[in-house]
This record gives C-alpha cells, structure tokens and sequence, in this order.
C-alpha cells in the first residue's frame, strides 16, 4: 500500500479503510461521493435542534450530546478522508462543505438579503 505525501489525481488512492476503494474506477467513483455526503452531512449537524421550552435539562443535555457526537465524527471521517491526499477526494470534500451551507443555511442567507437597511436589530426603548 503506497501512502502520498503530497497531492495527486487518480483513482489509485485508499480513503479511509484499507483496500478501498481498491484501485476500481467505479469504488472510487462511490468513494468521491461517499465523501461528498459525509462533508453535506457535516453542515446539517452543524446546525443545532432548538428544544421546546420544558424540555428536562437531562433530555436536553442527551439529545445535544448525541447530536454532537455525529457532528465531530463526520468531521473526523471527512479529515481523514481529505488526508488520503487526493484530488478528487479534496473536492468532493469542498463541494460537499460548500453545498450544505447553501442547502442548510438558505433561510438564514435569504432573511439577511430580504431584511430592510433602515431596520434596527437593537429594539428601540419605549417612549414615555
């Protein structure tokens, strides 16, 4: 098993596991999109679940936990799969990145661009 130490083009690279994607065309086709979904998933969990106001600070706590525990192990998965050195794999990874802040931050995006330049985000004081 060969390891680059610096980028390269071609299919002949090993992300993440041994033996894979095993010097196949078609593996490392599903390899590129395998990272480029693991990079969009990266982005939806990046985005936190906003919890119903009595919600147990137990059964908050867990399920932040939880949702946490997916967020970093995509990260470390994508990292480690960029770290393969390959281009294609490097790009699936951007894209992927770069899709899923469009898919996943739309709304927020699109409120900021509708939003009125005169409106202040600082509430005004009463008048008395």
């Amino acid at each position: 098993m060969e390891m680059h130490l610096s980028l390269y083009w071609g299919k002949d690279a090993t992300v993440l596991f041994a033996n894979w994607p095993n010097r196949s065309l078609g593996m490392y086709i599903s390899s590129i999109l395998v990272v480029f979904l693991l990079a969009l998933l990266c982005e939806l969990f990046s985005k936190h679940p906003t919890l119903k106001p009595r919600t147990s600070p137990l059964l908050g706590g867990l399920s932040h936990s939880i949702f946490y525990f997916f967020h970093i192990g995509f990260h470390y998965l994508v990292m480690l799969a960029v770290m393969s050195f390959n281009i294609g794999i490097f790009i699936a990874a951007l894209v992927g990145r770069t899709l899923g802040f469009l898919i996943f931050n739309y709304r927020a995006i699109h409120s900021s661009a509708n939003k009125d330049p005169n409106e202040s985000s600082v509430p005004s004081s009463p008048k008395v």
